[in-house]
């Protein structure tokens, strides 16, 4: 049985308002068409399939959209029903219209694909992070339903088709878990973005009829109280708005004045957020004026506020600055004569058009007849909804009365976009956010650091594919991992290319994992080198951790690991061995070069003061090799003086910790001005030819003398430590600086 309902001349002639003679011919025939192919075919939700694809259309065209959205919302269904069908639409209705339908189609997929995660309310028990996990995901959700829109009718359209079941639930009256499950989706996911994308009109009556279904008593209540204040208050406003007109004609001011409606769901929310009674809310008694230009919406401010008494933190102008979406509005708050609170919106035509239907009235925009918002314009509003969208909460919400604060997120916004985004989901249709050209690689690793690690190939909408294909928006991605325990697979290195990766956070956890490995090695490594040299000694039988601690190190692996690096002689471990009494300096390397005459190295004076005290004789520790300007300490020895070192020095950690009392404070003085002094310095770099005569010239060009160098290359890796003469540690700095940019060269610092 045909609808009777969808090919009535009232529904007729509401499809086609607005469009041109040909655009109305099509829309005819596309809906002479889809009565045909419908026939009685009922959508999921009980309702005629006919009736609810009239109704999707009709909701377009009071929102102005272009004839192919309109089609696009008549015959969309269609395909659902009857996959068949969709072949038809681009030899009937062309390409456009075909790709409109195919991408709500996807939309659509989405939604049944994900229907168990639309909800931010964790269920009983789940806790806080559970709840904030849960709305993270609807916000996510949302995102991916305009990132997957390559057209954003396509998103125009899912919406119409909501409000559309919404309506034809309310008019059944029908109130059960699917109404209510229906209703809660609609007010997570659809009505945000209606609020986002300026469509005020279904923004609103999306949240009344979902809140209808959410919470049916507290809806009937509000809707009584309404109804039991509705004339007084209409009377009142009406009164209201007669004295308002009579003073705007006295001043010569032509306006439109009328009362604004009262939205159940903004009256609950105000109620709950701002803990208010129902007769404290400053909008239920309202009215706008519609004015035609600027400087008139400040006149009629004027003439409100003469009128009536403004309340002053209620007044907000968002015409000198608009909200971040847009919208424009002068808001003010009177005390009426009876004491209460009057809302007044003052606005101009095209600030009410906007306010209305947001970016719907103007999405005719390929027609330069039909609409004076040019193709470039629409560009910069894709890019804004786009950019917009990207936030996790409504900006005008979270800024209110914060003018920096609001500036700085505009700012933000117009730096954010969303094109940069795409959205994969896992089996169980979770929404995971990844940059565009992520790999199975990226989407395995954002799930878990072991998953990647364990990650061997994935199938991608069910089918095989490489580790290193892009992923597109709304795919499903499965990952297939290596068999065994956490930890006993590992990463390629070749992932760290751009081939098989593109996010940062991604490649920061292949990196961990190789250092992870190579720390481990180069553990060994040390262990081996030590437990070799206390064979060798024959001490095999020594407290490890004593030696450790003996030698500066808080734990025996930070020893393994400074031998491993060659970063600590094994000359020092056999010293300490044959030293029973006060843990002995450790000596240097034997230099290779010549020091200078005015080098400490060579008896110069070191300019060292020690602090209360003359005429104490004092040395540099070799330990630490301390240089102006750095934090320096003394230690009184047994016979050779005062023993200077660094203040971060290990050895002179463990001495002050034995004898405290032997501690003396020290500074610099004043030295020779070429007095210098020697210093360690170590150098890791990738091992080739030439490095050390490149680096070499570093220090020649920054005439800094070379007195000693200790080198070792293993496993493609040099390890270098040079002993330098400086003058002071700025000159070393930019000398490390100049090391760090030589080829190869990954990391360069003092000892």
């Amino acid at each position: 049985m045909v609808s009777t309902t969808a090919l009535t001349s009232a529904n007729s002639e509401q499809l086609v308002q607005g469009l041109t003679p040909d655009e109305s011919v099509r829309m005819l025939a596309a809906l002479e068409f889809a009565s045909s192919a419908y026939g009685d075919k009922h959508c999921s939700s009980g309702q005629l399939a006919l009736d609810f694809a009239v109704g999707v259309a009709s909701t377009l065209s009071f929102l102005s959209s272009d004839v192919e959205t309109r089609i696009a919302g008549l015959l969309f269904e269609l395909t659902l029903l009857d996959t068949e069908q969709a072949a038809v639409i681009e030899p009937r209705f062309g390409e456009e219209t075909n790709e409109l339908v195919s991408g709500v189609r996807q939309l659509i997929r989405l939604r049944e694909l994900t229907q168990h995660q639309n909800t931010g309310t964790a269920a009983p028990g789940r806790g806080r992070n559970a709840q904030q996990m849960a709305v993270a995901q609807v916000e996510t959700l949302r995102k991916m339903l305009l990132a997957m829109a390559s057209d954003m009718r396509v998103v125009l359209v899912r919406l119409a088709s909501c409000v559309t079941t919404l309506r034809y639930f309310a008019d059944i009256k029908l109130f059960n878990d699917m109404t209510c499950a229906y209703g809660r989706e609609t007010l997570d996911l659809y009505a945000p973005l209606a609020n986002r994308l300026g469509i005020w009109q279904l923004k609103w009556e999306l949240e009344d009829l979902s809140f209808r279904f959410i919470e049916p008593e507290t809806y009937k209540r509000i809707a009584k109280m309404l109804e039991e204040k509705r004339m007084m208050r209409e009377g009142f406003v009406t009164n209201a708005i007669a004295r308002l007109q009579s003073e705007m004609a006295a001043a010569g001011i032509q306006a439109d004045v009328f009362g604004r409606p009262k939205h159940i769901y903004s009256i609950w929310s105000k109620m709950k957020g701002k803990e208010l009674d129902f007769t404290d809310l400053y909008d239920v008694r309202a009215f706008r004026v519609i004015v035609a230009d600027v400087k008139t919406c400040y006149t009629v401010l004027g003439v409100v506020h003469n009128i009536w008494t403004p309340i002053p933190k209620e007044f907000d102008d968002y015409i000198s600055r608009p909200k971040p979406n847009g919208y424009q509005s002068l808001h003010t708050v009177v005390t009426a004569d009876d004491g209460r609170p009057l809302e007044v919106q003052i606005r101009t035509q095209d600030m009410h058009s906007f306010a209305e239907y947001g970016v719907a009235a103007h999405w005719r925009y390929k027609e330069s007849g039909g609409s004076n918002f040019s193709g470039q314009k629409y560009d910069e509003k894709i890019a804004w909804l786009r950019q917009l969208l990207a936030w996790k909460t409504d900006v005008a919400d979270a800024v209110v009365g914060q003018e920096d604060q609001q500036r700085e997120w505009v700012e933000k916004l117009k730096a954010a976009a969303l094109d940069d985004r795409i959205f994969v989901l896992t089996p169980q249709a979770r929404v995971i956010e990844l940059p565009v050209g992520a790999t199975p690689v990226d989407f395995a690793y954002h799930l878990h650091s072991d998953v990647g690690h364990r990650c061997r190939g994935a199938r991608v909408d069910g089918v095989m594919v490489p580790l290193n294909t892009p992923l597109k928006n709304g795919q499903t991605c499965e990952i297939i991992t290596a068999k065994g325990a956490p930890g006993t697979a590992g990463p390629s290195r070749d992932w760290l290319s751009d081939e098989y990766t593109v996010a940062t956070r991604t490649r920061s956890k292949i990196r961990a994992w190789f250092h992870a490995i190579d720390m481990q090695e180069t553990l060994s490594h040390g262990r081996a080198m030590v437990e070799k040299t206390l064979q060798r000694e024959g001490k095999t039988a020594v407290n490890l951790e004593a030696l450790a601690n003996k030698l500066g190190f808080a734990k025996v692996d930070d020893l393994f690991l400074s031998v491993g690096k060659d970063e600590f002689s094994l000359r020092h471990i056999e010293q300490a061995l044959h030293d029973s009494g006060e843990p002995a300096e450790p000596v240097d390397e034997v230099f290779l070069g010549k020091s200078r005459a005015s080098s400490v190295e060579q008896g110069a004076k070191s300019g060292v003061l020690v602090v209360g005290t003359d005429g104490l004789m004092t040395q540099l520790a070799k330990c630490c090799k301390p240089a102006p300007p750095d934090g320096i300490i003394g230690f009184v020895t047994r016979g050779k003086g005062v023993s200077i070192h660094r203040a971060t020095c290990k050895n002179f950690a463990e001495m002050r910790a034995k004898a405290p009392e032997r501690v003396i404070v020290t500074e610099w003085g004043r030295a020779g001005s070429d007095t210098v002094y020697p210093v360690d310095i170590f150098i890791l770099a990738n091992d080739r030819q030439g490095l050390l005569r490149d680096i070499s010239e570093v220090f020649s060009r920054e005439k800094i003398n070379v007195i000693g160098v200790n080198t070792q290359s293993a496993k493609g890796f040099a390890r270098m430590t040079f002993t330098a003469e400086i003058g002071a540690t700025a000159q070393l700095q930019k000398a490390l600086n100049a090391i760090a940019e030589v080829t190869g060269v990954q990391e360069a610092r003092r000892s």
